[in-house]
């Protein structure tokens, strides 16, 4: 398989202090890749920088064999790339139609309406609640917005930051059967997650990151199975 993202020896920093170093990542069209990793390691940073929210200090980012390392958020979305953020990031006083509506902000063409029922064909919850305000449905209803929201961009790459955090056992199985059902719909994705457990048996690869280092890759079965991410990671 082709990549879809390199990135290629980037650094971020936060004012003096380095939160991320030096680091490589690659993903191949059609792949559910994995970055796990202790709170402050700097996931969400790699997130936002991949996105255009942050801006690199060194090395570059390359998707579809495009440099788009200086590309504008905005632009990188139009380009494929699209994300659901830690905290979902809705706007809670507009309705759940709306803020799906607005995941296709930069789309001028006629398959908007034909997209958004794709959407309440997948959660059917949302289109009883489609005028309800987000701000007043559950917290697995707004993931549901959120995910759906980015879908609403038609994107190549989908980035997922902490999907199950906070969720009931039950949403998270449904949201994460979703992203099952997205990979095999050709959808390339990118997810942070907490429970170490559910990232590698979801992904094909994973990316353990430390300290703002990548330390540990490798494919997601067999990590599995390595004594430092079972003692780190998943408690064994």
């Amino acid at each position: 398989m082709s990549s879809l993202l390199k990135i290629k020896d980037l650094s971020c920093s936060y004012n003096q202090i380095i939160a991320l170093q030096d680091i490589n990542i690659d993903i191949k069209k059609g792949e559910i890749v994995s970055l796990i990793g202790a709170n402050g390691a700097g996931k969400t940073t790699l997130l936002r920088t991949i996105s255009a929210l942050m801006n690199p200090k060194n090395g570059s980012i390359i998707f579809n064999n495009n440099d788009i390392t200086k590309t504008s958020s905005d632009q990188r979305v139009k380009l494929g790339i699209a994300q659901v953020p830690e905290g979902r990031g809705l706007f809670s006083i507009l309705s759940v139609e709306k803020n799906l509506l607005l995941g296709a902000y930069t789309r001028s063409d006629d398959e908007i309406q034909k997209d958004l029922e794709d959407i309440y064909k997948r959660f059917p919850i949302l289109k009883e609640k489609k005028d309800q305000y987000a701000g007043t449905l559950s917290g697995g209803q707004q993931q549901m917005v959120a995910v759906g929201r980015a879908l609403m961009s038609k994107p190549k790459l989908l980035l997922l930051d902490e999907p199950s955090m906070g969720l009931a056992p039950i949403i998270v199985e449904e949201i994460f059967n979703v992203i099952k059902e997205l990979k095999n719909s050709g959808t390339t994705i990118f997810v942070v997650e907490q429970n170490a457990f559910l990232a590698l048996g979801i992904s094909d690869w994973t990316y353990v990151l430390e300290n703002g280092h990548i330390t540990i890759s490798g494919k997601s079965k067999e990590l599995l199975n390595d004594p430092k991410v079972k003692e780190a990671y998943l408690g064994i």
